[in-house]
């Protein structure tokens, strides 16, 4: 199957029958994951191929197997390639790192002056954004736009975001600045260190969220017999 010649382009409206099989396996992908994704609805997949804002892979029998697109922030001042998606079979294969360049070409078509940003859980993608000129940051550096933050309340992980005064979050935070002649950020020689970060930060998370609903589940038993 995986010789089959996949093509990547930029959607149409010849594609929209695609938009609610892209939106359940977006679905099923994080489930299986056990990570945080911010829902969309086909209707919303559609409006993204209708503005020409979506890159899609397909195989030469036009099985659907890809797909991202792309979001606006602050007046255009920020782009997010967001909702990357493969088919299962044909993950690993490199397919997710030719869209995200598909992608990424045509954001920096469409918004040359613009930030391109992104949030990841995954190294895979960190490594592909590093390669294409992206670096880690802060959340503050990216757009303050509440449109953009207000997609994260469907994510499992919101309420950590809203805890951290949306300061920090599970989610890496990548960004690419074409006004900054940065040196290249070296994924492969931060990598391990990254994942120990990980590590770390999801135990501190979880530690804090489980002191949280212990104390809840304490307030509510001292209330409940305070009542009788």
């Amino acid at each position: 199957m995986h010789n089959s010649v996949v093509n990547v382009l930029v959607a149409n409206e010849q594609h929209l029958s695609y938009s609610q099989i892209i939106c359940d396996e977006m679905e099923s992908s994080a489930k299986a994951r056990g990570t945080g994704i911010s829902k969309r609805t086909p209707d919303y997949i559609t409006k993204k191929i209708l503005e020409g804002k979506a890159v899609i892979a397909l195989t030469s029998s036009g099985t659907w197997v890809g797909f991202c697109y792309i979001e606006t922030w602050s007046h255009g001042n920020y782009v997010a390639n967001s909702g990357l998606i493969v088919a299962p079979d044909y993950r690993k294969t490199g397919l997710a790192r030719k869209i995200k360049k598909k992608v990424f070409e045509l954001s920096r078509t469409n918004y040359p002056n613009a930030k391109i940003f992104g949030l990841t859980t995954g190294l895979a993608v960190m490594k592909i954004n590093s390669d294409l000129g992206y670096g880690p940051v802060t959340y503050s550096e990216l757009t303050q736009d509440e449109a953009f933050w207000k997609g994260c309340q469907s994510c499992v992980n919101f309420e950590i975001l809203k805890s951290n005064e949306r300061k920090n979050c599970m989610c890496t935070a990548m960004l690419f600045n074409p006004k900054e002649n940065k040196k290249k950020w070296d994924f492969k020689k931060h990598s391990k260190l990254y994942e120990r970060f990980m590590r770390m930060k999801q135990n501190r998370l979880f530690k804090y969220f489980k002191k949280q609903s212990i104390l809840k589940k304490t307030k509510s038993l001292i209330l409940f017999n305070y009542a009788k």
